[in-house]
């Protein structure tokens, strides 16, 4: 399947291609509103689409925050699971980090689901001991 797919940069998709992979992911609430990926996609420092060379559709995503001077955070890596146990997800990271250091980031992470902690770790990232990772649920002097 490698051969016949090949990772982009872009700076927008189509959107229903873009809604069925953040299904697939299982982050897609039915209240997030579709016309919103165009924003959302050139909202990100980087927005990798993994794409069928012979139908032009989107099998896969990933996409980097940052500053654009030092620190990146890619997030919302998924692959269609007809797609998954390719290679597909090593070649979206590795597009993802070859230009955020290409863009000079020097410091790049993410914060990986459970049990996939092994599919980073032989891409080059590292628990950062001594961290936690935290979500902001609403403030708690209201």
């Amino acid at each position: 399947m490698g051969s016949e797919i090949i990772v982009r940069l872009v700076r927008s998709w189509d959107e229903h291609e873009i809604v069925d992979l953040y299904r697939a992911g299982g982050w897609w609430k039915e209240e997030y509103a579709e016309a919103e990926i165009p924003t959302l996609i050139q909202g990100s420092f980087l927005f990798a689409v993994a794409v069928h060379e012979k139908n032009g559709k989107a099998v896969g995503m990933g996409r980097v925050l940052s500053d654009g001077i030092s620190d990146g955070y890619i997030q919302d890596l998924v692959v269609l699971p007809a797609c998954r146990g390719t290679g597909l997800g090593k070649m979206i990271v590795g597009t993802l980090v070859d230009a955020c250091k290409k863009a000079g980031l020097t410091w790049i992470a993410l914060i990986a689901e459970p049990e996939t902690e092994p599919f980073y770790q032989q891409l080059g990232f590292a628990p950062m001991a001594g961290y936690v990772p935290l979500l902001y649920r609403g403030d708690p002097r209201c």
